[in-house]
């Protein structure tokens, strides 16, 4: 298939790319290479993809319309997975009109695209962070999601919204995919893994939020792209069964579906720098810090819905996963 994917430069995108051109799909890669992070770490992902037969690279924003109608109209994509966003809880309370350009207006663009270009199914990321004040474990596509406690939760909320309306109007098949922290090589170096292996590594203290007392469904790249491609391959269709006197809220009589990914085994965070320390050799000074303000205590994913539908089966343990990207970094930064 030929398949759009935005945020190829990134964590996920880019190991997605990775493995749809693997088994012969041909893909067109969208990033503008904002600064969120390192823009280097970026590129040298990039890089990787752009020496494979089968990638075409897109050098423009999701945000800037008529460059995404172009692409579209030149490329002509069977199918579509939307992961370029402005990610990041605490970023969104220091600049939040960046998470309406990229997640709201951005996805838009993504949407009508896929209207006027008829795509056989949109795939996009959503986030568990949608859960916000829930307490209620494991957290289940079929709770509503009504107080969400950041923004960026918020946008991603919106996004899953915006879908089901183009579902039902356009009949157009929507797929979204709720991430649970997502780790591995690679990786974001705002994420904890990263900044808590580089403090470690130059002995500087660990920034432990909550006291360390946060649980949270660590989830391996791997094992990620594996429910993403399977995703994408199962086009979201309309359940039958839905009652409109008691709507589900994670299907509809539209294709429209929403999925938990992760590994549905949460850890506490402590036992995660344990393990981490491990790998390293090396021990970490703790500075243990309140709860930050958009954060939530705890995640656990219930993915039933996405074993049964589409066979996805996460393997990676922590043990596995912190050792693997340790290998990746050291490696990476030669240190």
């Amino acid at each position: 298939m030929k398949i759009l994917v935005t945020g190829t430069a990134g964590f996920i995108g880019s190991s997605l790319a990775h493995r749809l051109i693997d088994r012969g799909d041909q893909v067109i890669g969208i990033d503008n290479i904002n600064d969120y992070y390192d823009t280097s770490l970026k590129l040298d992902r990039l890089k990787r993809l752009t020496i494979r037969e089968g990638f075409i690279e897109q050098r423009i924003s999701i945000e800037d319309r008529e460059a995404m109608e172009n692409c579209f109209a030149e490329h002509k994509p069977d199918r579509v997975v939307n992961l370029a966003a402005q990610a990041g809880v605490r970023y969104s309370i220091e600049n939040p009109y960046a998470y309406i350009d990229a997640n709201i207006y951005g996805f838009m663009n993504i949407l009508e695209n896929c209207r006027n270009h008829e795509v056989e199914h949109l795939v996009y990321a959503s986030t568990s962070s949608v859960y916000g004040a829930h307490t209620n474990m494991p957290f289940s596509v079929h709770d509503h999601v009504d107080h969400p406690v950041s923004l960026y939760a918020a946008t991603k909320k919106s996004n899953e919204l915006m879908a089901h309306t183009y579902s039902h109007l356009f009949n157009i098949p929507t797929t979204g995919l709720r991430f649970f922290t997502v780790y591995g090589p690679w990786g974001r170096p705002d994420m904890a893994l990263f900044m808590f292996t580089r403090k470690i590594l130059a002995g500087d203290p660990i920034d432990v939020f909550n006291h360390g007392n946060h649980r949270r469904d660590f989830t391996f790249i791997d094992d990620i792209v594996e429910g993403v491609i399977r995703s994408l391959d199962n086009v979201a269709s309309p359940n039958p069964r839905w009652n409109s006197d008691s709507p589900d809220s994670a299907t509809s009589t539209a294709p429209y579906r929403v999925y938990n990914i992760g590994n549905s085994e949460p850890v506490n965070l402590m036992r995660y720098i344990e393990v981490l320390e491990e790998c390293l050799g090396k021990k970490a000074e703790r500075n243990l810090l309140p709860l930050q303000l958009g954060d939530v205590p705890d995640t656990y994913a219930d993915v039933s819905d996405l074993v049964q539908d589409v066979g996805y089966k996460p393997e990676t343990t922590v043990e596995d996963g912190i050792a693997a990207f340790v290998e990746w970094y050291r490696s990476y930064y030669q240190c």
